[in-house]
């Protein structure tokens, strides 16, 4: 799991530094996706990257898995791929949207982890 968090906030990293310079009045994508459906969606991707990588697959295996899986992640938040890759621009290019919904992603999995209750804050 501390790998699974390490490695979402390092591919955060760049995605936030290249938006640095974007205008804030980005429109948003036609279908704008709720704080809280990304938190939940995030969350269920962070996870699924965490059961593929812990499957110890070849790396092309692997990939092929959590492609598979992250179709069955889109389809039960109901949204697909181009929505979500979408919304993961238009919010990181209002980096205190997206550090919000990351530290909520980040509690979520933790109290997961620690067996209790996902963290909502909103």
């Amino acid at each position: 799991m501390k790998n699974l968090l390490r490695t979402a906030l390092l591919a955060l990293a760049p995605v936030l530094l290249s938006q640095c310079d974007r205008p804030e009045e980005q429109v948003p994508p036609v279908k704008l996706l709720p704080r809280e459906q990304m938190v939940s969606l995030l969350v269920d991707m962070h996870i699924t990257e965490a059961r593929v990588e812990a499957s110890r697959l070849p790396h092309d295996s692997a990939r092929v898995l959590f492609r598979e899986q992250a179709k069955a992640v889109y389809w039960r938040h109901e949204t697909d791929e181009a929505t979500f890759r979408e919304n993961m621009r238009y919010y990181a290019t209002h980096g205190k949207d997206l550090e919000e919904i990351y530290a909520t992603v980040v509690d979520s999995i933790q109290a997961r982890q620690n067996g209790g209750t996902p963290v909502k804050q909103w």
